[in-house]
């Protein structure tokens, strides 16, 4: 395992260098011994991850991120990308996100979503804010959209269909739970021409598909995934 995995800590973050000579297992083998090793220093530390060194498919960059969450007890926020421009829209969102004592609780996002900036997270994450086109939301769990949506959401990301999206306005150019993805229907308008008055709607599985309905008092009381 010599030099194969390095780890680099930057601001907010941890830079995990690979080597791109040995095999794929062998790699992720020696990932989940260098972070077993590094549990004491980083603790529970909320952190962004940064994979360098090697080209990942996006499925090997996600068995990466579980190889390390398995053998440490680190958060991680979310994946830095490879384009600068693109990791300081990261940093700054993670700079808005704060972690709940509460696994079950998620995270809180405070602010809007635009110029193509991303979350992906493995917790449910509630936004407080607007998530514009464009922009793109990735949650291993549930997501919850205290604005309007629509970019992009992708929730039970990890494959559960157990998911849901919820949004005060939702609009979104596409929308995925667990490997199911709605069908998205354009915005109706009334007969003067005029878009309805957006509700607050919530978009689940249920019979292999994805319902999108606006949300009362008796949909809440008689809703189970």
């Amino acid at each position: 395992m010599k030099n194969s995995v390095i780890l680099k800590s930057f601001s907010s973050g941890i830079s995990v260098i690979m080597d791109d000579t040995i095999p794929y297992e062998e790699l992720l083998a020696d990932i989940a011994v260098k972070f077993q090793e590094a549990d004491r220093f980083f603790k529970d530390a909320a952190v962004a991850i940064s994979l360098e060194g090697r080209n990942l498919t996006e499925q090997q960059e996600r068995e990466v991120l579980d190889t390390i969450t398995q053998n440490s007890r680190l958060k991680v926020l979310c994946l830095m990308g490879r384009d600068k421009d693109k990791n300081i829209k990261f940093l700054g969102i993670q700079n808005n996100l704060s972690f709940q004592k509460d696994e079950n609780c998620g995270q809180f996002y405070r602010g809007s979503l635009s110029d193509g900036q991303s979350i992906e997270t493995e917790h449910s994450i509630i936004i407080l804010g607007d998530v514009s086109e464009g922009c793109h939301v990735w949650s291993a769990k549930d997501i919850v959209i205290l604005g309007t949506l629509t970019g992009e959401a992708h929730a039970g990301a990890g494959g559960s269909l157990n998911h849901f999206v919820v949004a005060l306005e939702m609009n979104p150019s596409a929308l995925t739970i667990g490997s199911l993805s709605l069908n998205i229907q354009p915005q109706k308008t009334s007969i003067w021409g005029r878009k309805q008055k957006p509700t607050p709607k919530i978009a689940y599985t249920y019979n292999g598909g994805i319902l999108m309905e606006s949300i009362t008092k008796e949909l809440l009381d008689e809703f189970t995934l």
